[in-house]
């Protein structure tokens, strides 16, 4: 879909950034989210193409995101999905210092949300290995005045980052809610891109987030889940955890990678969401050039 400054006046808005390597999680998560609300969905794709030395960044395809408006559009004929491309953003002003690091560019798209007024001021950011389980309303709807953004803390980060010695407060990226009129106001976002512009970091986006936001709203962990799934688990993040038997190693599984979701994690939570998957790339490769 092309871009309109169009805002909805209801339902849920959510946010996922990143480059073509995001499409399988994308319709995965977006999968995941219709099954548990009943408001209309309206789906911000923000994307890029770039080019650094060999290595080249392809944008999310219109074509894919034109299939997945189509699709969810069946559930609710209020339902969107809307491809936004910032690479001229990025390009004007780029994250110099954090090009070269082992996390792509496009993990600081999030970072230009507020240079974009088509974007409504409250918007669900989700990383797209990020799968819902559970109702999310009562996150997505809560009191955001004065406040940049609301998150759960960081299951490994909180324990070794934090701006204040006795407080946990290092907030996990992957699942933010986003107060873009607060944010405007305290310019987070334009001080966070300066800073990734100047200061190579580890997790470059989610370090300067965390280092510069004045205020942030704390939610308890099932509304971002990085390790073992419990019963009031709401989102699930498949992140890279540790693991101490039969050794200490890094475990890291993706919700796309199914066998290993299966053997690995032990986890069958999702199959329902695996086919349904299954049966719409099937589609869409007879749709698709």
């Amino acid at each position: 879909m092309t871009k309109s400054n169009h805002q909805p006046t209801s339902g849920i808005n959510i946010l996922y950034c990143g480059d073509r390597n995001i499409e399988d999680g994308l319709i995965l998560s977006v999968l995941s989210l219709i099954k548990h609300t009943a408001e209309p969905l309206h789906i911000y794709v923000m994307t890029m193409g770039l080019t650094l030395g060999e290595r080249e960044i392809l944008p999310v395809s219109q074509e894919t995101v034109q299939y997945l408006d189509d699709y969810v559009k069946q559930e609710n004929a209020d339902n969107s999905v809307m491809l936004i491309d910032a690479t001229e953003l990025f390009q004007a002003d780029p994250p110099t210092a954090n090009l070269g690091t082992r996390f792509t560019p496009c993990c600081m798209l999030r970072l230009y949300a507020d240079q974009f007024p088509e974007l409504p001021e409250r918007i669900l950011y989700l990383d797209n290995d990020v799968l819902c389980r559970g109702d999310y309303s009562s996150f997505y709807h809560q009191d955001m005045e004065g406040c940049e953004m609301a998150g759960v803390l960081d299951y490994y980060g909180k324990w070794f980052f934090r701006n204040r010695l006795l407080h946990m407060d290092y907030v996990n990226s992957g699942v933010l809610l986003l107060n873009l009129r607060q944010t405007r106001k305290t310019d987070l976002f334009a001080r966070c891109r300066a800073m990734c512009r100047v200061k190579r970091m580890f997790m470059p986006d989610q370090s300067a987030i965390n280092k510069l936001a004045h205020s942030k709203r704390l939610w308890g962990r099932a509304y971002n889940e990085q390790r073992k799934m419990h019963q009031n688990t709401v989102f699930k993040l498949f992140t890279t955890s540790f693991r101490f038997f039969p050794w200490v190693h890094t475990l890291t599984v993706k919700p796309w990678q199914f066998e290993q979701v299966h053997q690995k994690l032990k986890l069958h939570e999702y199959d329902d969401i695996f086919q349904e998957y299954t049966d719409v790339t099937t589609a869409m490769k007879g749709y698709l050039p």
